[in-house]
Order: C-alpha cells, then sequence, then structure tokens
C-alpha cells in the first residue's frame, strides 16, 4: 500500500511542477520570416491580398493538394473566408479571414484552427519597397498558448517548426508571382 501512495504522491508532484513551471512560462510567440521579390510593390500587395492565390503557394496546401476548400465573400477584401478540410495531420481543418488592409503596407488575416486543436492565431503581411521593381515582402504569424499548455513551449520551437515552412512557402510565392 505504501507503494501505491509514493506512486501517487509522485505524480501529484510531477502534475504540480507542469503547472508551476506553465505559471512562469511564456504564452505569446510568434513568427516572421522575408524574402525579396522581383516586382513592383504594387503587384506584389494585389498578389498577397488573395487567399485564394495564397491556397496555390503555401506549403500546407501542397501538403495535401486535395484538401477541400470553401470559400466566402470576395477574394481580396476584407471579411473574405478561406475554408479548408484535410484528413491530413499538418493540415487539419480551420479558415483564415482578411481582417485589415493597408494598401501597399500591410495585410492582416485571422486563422481559426478548428482540427486537430483549437487555436486562433493572426497572420500578417507587409511590404515595402526595395527600388522600383522589387519588394520586400515579410510574413508573419502570432499566437497565444493556453496555461497550462504554454509549459511545453519549453521543449517544442516554433520558431524552428514553423518558420521553415513560412521560408518554404515564401520561396513558392516568389516563383510564382515573378512568373507571371
Amino acid at each position: 500500500m505504501m507503494i501505491v501512495w509514493i506512486i501517487l504522491g509522485a505524480i501529484g508532484g510531477l502534475i504540480a511542477l507542469v503547472l508551476i513551471i506553465a505559471a512562469f512560462s511564456k504564452k505569446d510567440f510568434a513568427v516572421e520570416r522575408t524574402i525579396t521579390v522581383n516586382k513592383p510593390l504594387p503587384e506584389t500587395y494585389d498578389f498577397l491580398t488573395s487567399l485564394k492565390k495564397q491556397n496555390q503557394w503555401s506549403k500546407w496546401t501542397q501538403l495535401d493538394p486535395n484538401m477541400k476548400l470553401t470559400f466566402i465573400g470576395e477574394d481580396k477584401t476584407v471579411g473574405f473566408i478561406s475554408k479548408w478540410e484535410s484528413p491530413h495531420k499538418q493540415v487539419g481543418e480551420g479558415e483564415q479571414e482578411i481582417k485589415k488592409l493597408i494598401p501597399n503596407q500591410r495585410i492582416e488575416n485571422e486563422l481559426r484552427f478548428l482540427k486537430p486543436m483549437k487555436s486562433i492565431a493572426n497572420a500578417y503581411f507587409t511590404v515595402a519597397a526595395e527600388g522600383d521593381e522589387h519588394t520586400r515582402v515579410a510574413w508573419g504569424f502570432t499566437s497565444k498558448t493556453p496555461w497550462p499548455f504554454n509549459a511545453f513551449m519549453l521543449f517544442f520551437n516554433m520558431e524552428n517548426a514553423i518558420g521553415k515552412d513560412f521560408q518554404e512557402g515564401l520561396e513558392n510565392m516568389k516563383r510564382m508571382i515573378e512568373a507571371e
């Protein structure tokens, strides 16, 4: 019987330790990658406002080219929603909505992930002219990890996990926009 109490005490202590670590761990995280494209700023901005086009160059769309896509509203306008459904565990189910457009400067989207795990994140693009024929594009993502799950962020590097996917997506976007 003493062994059972020792095991229960150890499990309880481990749970308490995780909860204490979570109380003092960061909940917010951000990832951003940049690339320069060989297109003028207005053309680049117009290209990036299209969620339909983003589905053509996104890393996650390429993971499951057969995912079900649904669109609500008018693309390139605030309120437009792109929904996706996929059995692929890295793609899952969710939707992206255009929330704010600042012409030739910034695009803000809200991502609502439904499966495999519910969460909300904010994504953005910023664009800046580099001369007349080049545009610097930054693609970023911010989110929060709820308590106590934020304790696991000590062992999982979002910068490494998502950053390489953002970089691959930007390289796909660069090839696509420069081919137009």
